[in-house]
């Protein structure tokens, strides 16, 4: 018996042995039945004392364990048949592939290789394309030099003459020449940072809020000058900058939420201190040739003065008719006013945190202020009888503004590195999502062309519709364009010279001319 058992295992051996090479994996129940016999058979010959059962059940696991390295092995006799066919078709390139690198990981790793070296060779042919074809559609024509602090706010006259307004940190507002860059009046009633300006749709007034916890009313006159050819604007204007200020970045602040938070503490600083003058931190620097603002008439007086906010005041604007102003605060309230007895008609509250910014319709008595709560609200005054309000809930970070666009769209731009487009008759979601790679400041659309202009904390300033589709970035070098963080952009559609501004806390203002058509036509 046991010679039978023998002779029996030696070709059931060797006939495994010549089926091993096959390149088929898989095994015929015969074969495998087959091999449990075999194995039985050899045990049943040697002297155990465990139980049958037992015997068995170890019999079948070391066939499976055993299934599995045949298993093993047969694919790895077939990857190194393989390997030998590469080889002979790449012999006569000079190039051979090692077994031993021809792993799963390896080729991911030369799969990776060859999409990045891909993709980086590409992305560098679109990126001089998108460069050369934006610096061809937007292009800079101005840069307004004079103010001696960072500008948070800037805004064209929507009467005759078209000027432009700035906001200013070193507690000055200026209205500038377009044509020219040249400052036309100073206003310097307020003793805190202006933190915005608007003018009134029908008179020469401007309106401002300031860190003085107060909004000003005044009146301007001005006579615009004739232009005159310059060589190159980019020269005769450029700006020199300082690195005077140290910003402490922390989690949930941006870069202009910490500055505006620094510069409008000015004020509370020399109440404190009884200080009738503020020196800024660049009282030294001598007066460039771009500072055009030291020969240029003053405002010292308001008409108006509104002052019911118990904190700062971070933005203004005038309800359509210009005959009512609202202003938001750091008090964490709006207040709306009537412009003629200065009179507080209501006080807006709700919001958890400070105010960031305010915004009104055009054509409706409709207010929208943003906050750091993560929320904006809508204020609706069309009923005199009825004020509601709705709440809009979507981004993550300090909302720091919420503008009208045309029909029932709101615009929201956030610290979160969003900007959302909103459909006033559903709140629950915004139709358009924009993500950026900065946060986003204080935003504007261009109402006729639905195009957004979104300024951020990283110096660039991106041109979106509103499906959400990009469709340029404004040039910026070391010759051109904003050097430090943009705060505020402006629309001014129909004029013929620069339809677009910015500005930042480069001190500067920039007028650019984009080509709106030519833009449409690129996306």
């Amino acid at each position: 018996m046991p010679i039978e058992s023998g002779s029996c295992a030696s070709a059931r051996q060797a006939k495994q042995k010549r089926k091993s090479h096959s390149l088929s994996i898989r095994r015929t129940n015969s074969s495998e039945q087959e091999r449990a016999g075999l194995q039985r058979d050899m045990l049943e010959g040697q002297d155990s004392k465990l139980p049958s059962s037992v015997r068995n059940t170890l019999l079948e696991l070391f066939g499976q364990i055993e299934r599995e390295f045949e298993n093993l092995y047969i694919e790895n006799l077939e990857l190194r048949r393989e390997i030998d066919t590469l080889n002979e078709r790449l012999a006569a390139e000079g190039q051979t592939i090692d077994g031993a690198e021809l792993t799963s990981h390896s080729t991911s790793q030369l799969s990776q290789k060859l999409k990045t070296t891909y993709k980086a060779s590409t992305s560098k042919i679109v990126s001089s394309f998108k460069t050369t074809t934006s610096r061809a559609i937007c292009q800079l024509v101005k840069e307004y030099v004079g103010h001696r602090d960072g500008i948070w706010d800037v805004s064209v006259a929507k009467t005759q003459p078209v000027v432009l307004g700035t906001a200013s940190a070193d507690h000055t507002a200026l209205l500038w020449s377009i044509e020219t860059g040249k400052c036309l009046v100073k206003y310097v009633g307020h003793v805190g940072s202006v933190n915005s300006i608007k003018f009134h749709p029908t008179e020469q007034v401007a309106l401002t809020a300031s860190g003085d916890q107060t909004a000003h009313i005044w009146r301007y006159i001005v006579q615009l000058p004739t232009p005159q050819p310059t060589a190159d604007c980019n020269v005769s204007n450029q700006l020199t900058h300082s690195s005077h200020y140290l910003l402490l970045l922390s989690p949930g602040f941006s870069l202009v939420s910490i500055y505006c938070r620094l510069s409008n503490a000015v004020f509370d600083l020399k109440q404190m201190s009884g200080e009738d003058e503020v020196e800024f931190s660049d009282k030294d620097e001598p007066d460039g040739d771009g500072d055009g603002s030291s020969d240029c008439p003053t405002v010292r007086v308001p008409l108006t003065s509104l002052k019911s906010h118990q904190g700062v005041v971070i933005a203004a604007d005038w309800l359509v008719g210009g005959k009512q102003a609202v202003t938001a605060s750091w008090d964490r309230t709006a207040n709306l006013y009537d412009v003629e007895t200065s009179e507080l008609v209501h006080s807006l509250t709700g919001h958890d945190q400070e105010l960031t910014h305010c915004c009104t319709h055009p054509t409706q008595r409709l207010v929208v202020t943003s906050s750091r709560d993560t929320t904006f609200r809508l204020w609706d005054f069309r009923d005199p009888s009825i004020h509601s309000v709705n709440v809009f809930q979507g981004h993550t970070d300090t909302v720091t503004s919420a503008v009208f666009t045309v029909g029932d769209n709101v615009v929201s731009g956030s610290d979160d590195r969003t900007v959302k487009v909103w459909d006033l008759k559903n709140m629950r979601s915004p139709i358009a999502t924009i993500r950026t790679d900065s946060a986003v400041n204080r935003i504007n659309v261009c109402v006729g062309q639905r195009i957004i202009a979104l300024p951020h904390d990283n110096r660039q300033v991106r041109l979106f519709d509103m499906s959400g589709v990009r469709l340029a970035r404004l040039p910026r070098s070391n010759r051109q364009g904003h050097r430090r963080m943009v705060c505020c952009s402006a629309w001014s559609e129909d004029h013929p010279i620069c339809n677009l501004f910015t500005c930042g806390f480069d001190r500067q203002a920039i007028g650019w001319n984009i080509n709106i058509p030519a833009l449409l036509q690129e996306k």
